[in-house]
């Protein structure tokens, strides 16, 4: 699955590569590969992919809840959620300024295991945000899972900190391996590609 779901990000270019002409992520950070997994929503055939890699990785976890982390988490929450037939919520950013000032919507009793489902993961920030959130309003969180991962060092810190684990249905590595094998980057490409993985903050392109 890992790699089939990497293939199918980089046919509809929900990922793209541009080792020699890198994005600049709103960190500042420069990037060799662009991530918007928003559009596989677009494509039902993505879409079934989804379901069933996050359906394969939550067969072995307990919960009675499932979460979208907000904003790109929610539809692929809401995918799982249905095809498990279980109850559903989301997390924002952050508290609404008005009405109830709500940061979970839906309904969560104290004591309920929630498993949280996200887009992709950089350091883990934006995850284990909402893990927090869960649990300062009772909610139990063993488990995060998300489409795709970058794999950083500092993440795999961040969610081992929190006691909670990581699962994705593909990652950063894989990518790199089938996009050499269907000739999207070069070997020269891969090697760019793989420094940035080290050190990501202080890469900058040897243009």
């Amino acid at each position: 699955m890992e790699r089939i779901f990497a293939q199918n990000l980089l046919k509809i270019q929900a990922v793209k590569l541009q080792p020699q002409q890198p994005f600049q992520w709103a960190s500042g950070i420069l990037s060799p590969i662009y991530c918007d997994n928003r559009i596989v929503l677009s494509y039902p055939n993505a879409r079934q992919l989804v379901k069933e890699g996050l359906t394969q990785l939550a067969k072995d976890k307990e919960f009675d809840v499932i979460a979208g982390v907000a904003t790109a988490g929610i539809a692929h929450g809401v995918l799982l959620a249905d095809v498990l037939n279980c109850p559903y919520i989301y997390v924002r950013s952050s508290r609404k300024s008005h009405g109830r000032q709500n940061l979970i919507e839906g309904h969560l009793k104290e004591g309920q295991k929630v498993l949280v489902i996200e887009d992709l993961v950089s350091t883990g920030g934006s995850s284990l945000q909402a893990v927090e959130g869960i649990r300062d309003a009772g909610g139990i969180v063993n488990d995060t899972l998300a489409l795709f991962t970058y794999g950083f060092p500092e993440a795999q810190e961040a969610f081992s900190k929190a006691n909670c684990t990581l699962n994705t249905i593909s990652n950063y590595d894989i990518l790199l391996e089938e996009a050499l094998k269907m000739n999207i980057i070069n070997n020269e490409d891969l090697g760019i590609l793989s420094d940035w993985k080290k050190d990501a903050k202080n890469w900058k392109p040897n243009i």
